[in-house]
């Protein structure tokens, strides 16, 4: 046992060296967490819109499944070389983090949120997803130690109530409210919790390894627990439309395999609920996105709480004297 210490204590020591050396000068790294947030957010976005999109031709497991597969593939292409020179895996207990957020962000977030867009609109399930944020800052303050500041605490109900204006714009004129339905509505917030725990998982899996490598591990976890709907995927795709096929496509590459890099890039970077506080301008975002793309006008009250969803993401970014 004791013969294992030093091999142990060298390879910890080549992790914080290797996370030493990757990590930018503070003013630099500052730029490329913001950079990092905005690519993500836009992605993410776009998923919502994507997902709606290609759900009539797909079912929730076989889209989930077919999405992370494109992923683990085009991420496996960066992520390999890099473990194959480094040769850093996962050892012991450091899986159980990367197993946890593997089967709940990777595969079952995925999953709730592709069944609940079969009920739901786009800008609705992205609009109740957000109740994250709100969870993410009170498990980082608790758990993570990130404490309660207060221009967080300020900013994220400031963001809060953006996000419940745009709910309310979202149903006026439409004639009803999707959100009616129940079913949709409560897979939405299990997708939500189940994404909040995860970025308080992950967090530290980060302080270990870098982006890339702990997205592609969660990946190809979620990927594994998504295997029994291969079938469903061989024979949706045998009869999906192409346009259909290279959404899933899409969604694999961009939404998945680039945003949650970028989101695990800026997660080393930033406190958990200042970053979580962040996805409150995914909802609008996801709205614009359907404006422009399938003429779906926002109304009125939905921009106004867009800006006031601007304006507390820029509070929480402030500091208490």
């Amino acid at each position: 046992m004791a013969s294992n210490t030093p091999a142990r204590a060298a390879t910890s020591a080549s992790r914080a060296a290797t996370s030493t050396a990757l990590r930018p000068p503070p003013g630099r790294s500052n730029a490329l967490g913001v950079a990092a947030v905005v690519v993500t957010v836009v992605l993410w976005a776009s998923a919502f819109v994507g997902i709606r999109a290609i759900g009539p031709t797909f079912s929730p497991g076989s889209l989930t499944l077919g999405r992370l597969a494109v992923a683990a593939v085009v991420l496996g292409a960066l992520v390999l070389p890099q473990l194959a020179k480094s040769k850093l895996l996962p050892r012991g207990r450091e899986w159980w983090p990367i197993l946890g957020y593997g089967v709940m962000w990777f595969g079952g977030y995925n999953v709730a949120l592709n069944a609940a867009e079969h009920l739901l609109d786009a800008g609705t399930a992205a609009l109740l997803i957000n109740v994250n944020p709100i969870l993410v800052a009170i498990m980082a303050g608790f758990f993570l130690k990130e404490g309660f500041p207060r221009w967080l605490i300020i900013g994220s109900l400031v963001a809060f109530s953006g996000v419940a204006l745009i709910a309310l714009g979202s149903g006026s004129g439409s004639g009803e409210r999707s959100t009616a339905d129940v079913a949709g509505v409560l897979l939405c917030l299990l997708a939500a919790v189940l994404a909040a725990v995860s970025v308080i998982i992950q967090k530290p899996v980060l302080r270990k390894f870098p982006a890339a490598q702990a997205t592609w591990f969660g990946i190809m976890v979620g990927a594994v627990c998504c295997l029994p709907f291969s079938g469903q995927l061989v024979s949706e795709l045998q009869s999906a439309p192409l346009p259909a096929t290279l959404g899933l496509v899409y969604l694999g590459i961009f939404p998945t395999a680039i945003a949650f890099t970028t989101w695990a890039y800026a997660l080393s970077l930033i406190d958990a609920g200042k970053l979580a506080a962040t996805t409150y301008l995914v909802p609008g975002t996801t709205i614009l996105i359907s404006w422009l793309l399938l003429s779906e006008v926002p109304a009125a009250l939905g921009l106004v709480g867009g800006l006031v969803c601007l304006v507390g993401v820029g509070l929480t970014r402030r500091r208490s004297r």
